[in-house]
């Protein structure tokens, strides 16, 4: 069975990871939706996709397509997914998945009640490095798991104008880069039971840093940081009884993995991704949706409502008011 694909927001990451459709079997690209037209047919031309809609409405009712991978700004994502599902075509939806865990439960319940698969486009579970990390650490290699740490930070330089400090484009450093720490810390340690949190705003209402705590029940916790203001190594940790075991930078893409025995030497497990990284995400929705499965067990809509629900809950220690936005369809 042949997967057909349409991208809805021919933007910069979209740009990105089509590039790595050639890599995936099963997978063919078929159409893109933009509501310029001329920006659809640009980013058409550019990667040989040989139907263009005006609109988002269109490549919904468009009978050949599968699966919309949706990567327009997060607060459009809500009603872009809701709308697919609703139409029976199948949805990758760029992270974060919305800005409200509100949002999030409204289209998972829409997933589930349709039967229709959706996935939240979390690339990094999908990464060799990080599939290995997380076989080291169901087999006991580093004992029982403790703790997590991560921080991601970039040095923003953008003008006022850019959707980074926008609200209404769900800016700020949490729905990009908190997204990602948040993210990694609950596939290791699942839901959190409690979140503290500290760090800036911007003027127009948006995060620009925080460091995040998370605790839970059984007295793990994850400590974390992001930064719109400060470069930072991009690293990560888990933390065992007998060791732990490090993602080095940048750890939501990596390549390799460093296990650390209690009284051994490092141990550097090299794990290469194909292509730009998006093809193991790709392939694995292209997998489940020829199989007739309704979502991703690698990436589950319990850990996407999960992760949803810890970063509301630092979105209102910061004191920030997500804005939950609508897409014109």
């Amino acid at each position: 069975m042949t997967v057909r694909w349409g991208v809805i927001g021919p933007g910069r990451i979209a740009d990105k990871l089509v590039q790595d459709f050639v890599h995936v079997p099963g997978a063919e690209l078929v159409a893109v939706a933009s509501r310029s037209k001329d920006r659809a047919a640009e980013f058409a031309s550019r990667h040989g996709i040989p139907t263009v809609h005006d609109g988002y409405r269109a490549i919904l009712e468009d009978d050949g397509v599968d699966v919309v991978y949706v990567a327009t700004p997060h607060p459009q994502h809500r009603a872009i997914a809701l709308a697919a599902l609703n139409a029976g075509t199948a949805v990758l939806v760029e992270k974060a998945f919305t800005v409200t865990p509100e949002a999030t439960r409204e289209v998972v319940a829409a997933a589930r009640a349709t039967g229709v698969f959706a996935m939240e486009a979390m690339w990094t579970r999908f990464f060799p490095a990080v599939v290995r990390m997380r076989e080291l650490v169901d087999s006991g290699a580093i004992g029982e798991v403790r703790s997590v740490q991560a921080d991601l930070g970039v040095r923003n330089t953008a003008g006022p104008d850019d959707r980074f400090w926008s609200p209404e484009l769900g800016g700020g450093a949490l729905f990009d880069l908190g997204v990602y720490v948040v993210s990694f810390a609950q596939m290791v340690l699942g839901a959190p039971t409690s979140v503290a949190a500290s760090g800036s705003m911007a003027p127009t209402g948006v995060d620009v840093e925080e460091s995040i705590v998370l605790g839970f029940d059984d007295g793990c916790s994850a400590a974390l940081q992001v930064s719109l203001r400060c470069a930072m190594p991009g690293s990560a940790r888990v933390i065992g009884t007998d060791g732990w075991i490090e993602v080095p930078p940048r750890f939501h893409h990596p390549d390799r993995i460093v296990l650390h025995r209690n009284g051994s030497d490092p141990e550097e497990i090299v794990a290469p991704s194909v292509g730009g990284g998006y093809t193991h995400e790709l392939a694995e929705v292209t997998e489940r949706i020829a199989a007739g499965e309704p979502e991703s067990p690698v990436m589950p809509l319990s850990d996407t409502v999960a992760v949803q629900d810890a970063m509301a809950a630092v979105a209102e220690r910061l004191g920030m008011r997500p804005i939950e936005g609508s897409a014109e369809l």
